[in-house]
């Protein structure tokens, strides 16, 4: 049977409480102070800015959690299917809340940030952490997940610069969307290997088995939903970022012809 600690459970209901501080207060105090430009969005835009500003913090705070996990838990490391959750509970129980906390959002505010994209995305993260909380089964994989919130920051500072209205061919937009390209693909895609890697050669163990049909369909089905969407969003990004390749290369031209001229 099911059973979440009181530890997790107080963690998810902490992580929900600041996430919705965040976003209802503390994002829009601290905008209006380091980035003028925030007060004349638009008040669906305003949304969508508070939004990514709780975005972006917690990806910098689970993303840094996750890589210690990665580097220095080795009970986590040894047994991937078993072992001992404890650290990785708590990096998880703060995901959940902010996951929790942003489809809550998502929804009340569906005409300005609904994206059923993200809705598909926040359920089967939820679906899946459901059985690292409760029964403290793949902490190494629900961890390893959570690799891909470093590709998160950049995202939404493309999203920042555009609705304050830096050229796409301003130096920080594009430094920006290389970082986000490469970023992204190495966190979200390059992965994949490794991470498919360790789920092939667990098959058929007595580990797996122990796990049973709920846990195992959980674990596959929510990877494979979430990487299809992660495939998508990276054909989206690098179709995005070759056309400012290409719109740096024509301003380039454009240049010499005119240093030549003159």
């Amino acid at each position: 049977m099911a059973s979440f600690s009181n530890l997790t459970i107080g963690i998810a209901v902490v992580s929900f409480t600041v996430f919705q501080l965040l976003f209802h207060v503390l994002s829009s105090w601290v905008s209006t102070r380091i980035t003028p430009g925030f007060n004349n969005l638009s008040q669906k835009r305003k949304i969508e800015w508070n939004s990514r500003t709780v975005s972006t913090f917690h990806a910098l705070v689970v993303g840094g959690f996750c890589l210690y996990i990665l580097l220095y838990d080795d009970a986590v490391n040894a047994d991937h299917l078993w072992g001992d959750p404890s650290i990785v509970k708590l990096n998880i129980a703060i995901t959940t809340g902010y996951l929790i906390s942003d489809l809550l959002l998502i929804i009340y505010y569906w005409k300005a940030i609904g994206d059923k994209f993200f809705v598909i995305h926040h359920l089967a993260a939820l679906y899946a952490y459901y059985f690292v909380l409760s029964k403290g089964l793949l902490a190494y994989f629900g961890n390893f997940r959570l690799l891909a919130e470093f590709s998160t920051p950049f995202v939404n500072q493309r999203w920042f610069f555009e609705v304050l209205g830096y050229p796409k061919s301003s130096k920080a937009n594009i430094v920006n969307g290389v970082l986000m390209t490469v970023v992204f693909f190495v966190v979200r895609i390059a992965v994949m290997p490794v991470y498919y890697g360790h789920v092939i050669s667990s098959f058929g163990t007595e580990a797996f088995q122990r796990l049973g049909f709920a846990a195992q369909s959980a674990w596959i089905i929510s990877s494979v939903v979430l990487d299809v969407m992660n495939v998508m969003w990276m054909v989206k990004i690098a179709k995005g970022c070759y056309k400012v390749i290409c719109l740096i290369g024509r301003e380039e031209a454009k240049t010499h012809r005119n240093g030549k001229s003159d």
